[in-house]
């Protein structure tokens, strides 16, 4: 076994800071969106927390986004080879995640620092990264303000469709949250991709970098 050094330090704090906020927002959206059922604390409660989680949220991701843009990292999320060749890995990520794991098979992919997620993760994280959770944060922060922003709110096609995407990217992050865990138990040992996130170093046979 050897040890590579894939996530630094402020990406690993960017990661646990997006993901408790992530947490809290879910909750306090849940008994926002059904306060009639779910009453852990007060509605007033559940909406200032949300609001104050919502914008720790977009500080951390204007951190990590200009962190990833100065250092170059963000490259990581962008396919370096042409379409066909990405196609042909994310048909082989498939294969292994859907057969290749449970018979034993290698994966095809072998993390390194510059080439740290396969093609299937790199369109997903993508996607994620510069489409969604930007679509999040900016409908999150239209209804933060109803008054304020009705003028935009009434350009994205009124309150309804507002919140309709606010609350589909909710669920979309919400199940996302679920497959992103499991798929962190997909290393060598069932904790080592999560056990990485803390300290930064990944340990990998010495014959590949599992991933």
């Amino acid at each position: 076994m050897k040890k590579i050094y894939l996530h630094p330090m402020m990406v690993r704090m960017c990661h646990w800071i997006n993901a408790f906020c992530f947490l809290v927002l879910i909750l306090t959206g849940i008994q926002i969106r059904y306060r009639d059922i779910i009453q852990v604390t007060t509605f007033r409660t559940a909406v200032d927390i949300h609001n104050i989680f919502g914008f720790i949220l977009i500080f951390n991701f204007a951190v990590w986004i200009i962190y990833y843009l100065l250092s170059g990292k963000f490259r990581v999320y962008i396919p370096t080879f042409g379409l066909k060749a990405f196609i042909a890995g994310c048909i082989r990520q498939a294969r292994y995640y859907g057969y290749g794991i449970f018979v034993g098979e290698e994966n095809p992919h072998h993390s390194t620092p510059v080439n740290k997620f396969n093609p299937m993760q790199q369109v997903a994280y993508l996607n994620i990264m510069a489409l969604f959770i930007p679509l999040q944060i900016i409908t999150g922060v239209l209804l933060w303000d109803l008054k304020g922003f009705a003028y935009w709110i009434g350009l994205s096609g009124g309150i309804k469709v507002v919140d309709s995407v606010h609350v589909l990217l909710y669920l979309f992050f919400t199940s996302f949250l679920f497959v992103h865990v499991y798929l962190a138990t997909l290393g060598h040992t069932a904790g080592e991709h999560i056990k990485a996130m803390f300290t930064g170093y990944e340990e990998v046979p010495e014959h590949g970098h599992s991933h």
